[in-house]
């Protein structure tokens, strides 16, 4: 099975940089198992379709607008992918509307498809997350985690005082 978590956001706008910081994260506590791929996708869009190829299962990380109280976490899956590309809830929308709609059309989309979102409250410039979306980064990551353990996935954790997994 290969599964890619990819982590979409701009590191120098405050919460919209909570995807790709979640999925560094990941990448730097957690062991995966093979077929599982960790990736930063930045704000690329359409630019990281090879991405996509061979992959079953994607799940993504995000800011999403819904017009929540900032810090609420959004899962969106299914139907509900819909709303990502008619409600425009991403700032990334268009990239990763586009992705998906271009991944579709080759016949590269993967069998299933998991947004796991955060409510931003601040998108402006700055290089950290704003208080609300940085209190709930750990409830956003653990979701994320369930998501890959529904999957099948364990991801080992790296004890960093030791430096064993």
């Amino acid at each position: 099975m290969s599964i890619l978590v990819l982590g979409i956001g701009n590191l120098i706008m405050s919460d919209d940089s909570v995807g790709v910081r979640l999925v560094q994260g990941l990448g730097e506590n957690f062991r995966f198992p093979e077929g599982v791929v960790l990736h930063d996708g930045g704000t690329l869009g359409p630019a990281l379709l090879p991405l996509l190829e061979g992959v079953e299962k994607l799940l993504v990380v995000d800011a999403v607008e819904t017009g929540n109280i900032p810090g609420t976490v959004v899962r969106l899956a299914g139907d509900d992918l819909s709303l990502v590309t008619s409600d425009k809830l991403s700032s990334h929308q268009l990239g990763l509307t586009d992705l998906l709609a271009i991944a579709s059309l080759q016949g590269i989309s993967p069998q299933e498809i998991v947004v796991w979102g955060i409510q931003p409250e601040n998108t402006g410039l700055g290089l950290d997350l704003s208080p609300a979306v940085a209190s709930r980064v750990a409830a956003l990551e653990a979701r994320v985690l369930g998501e890959l353990q529904g999957w099948n996935i364990e991801p080992i954790p790296i004890d960093r005082a030791n430096g064993r997994h």
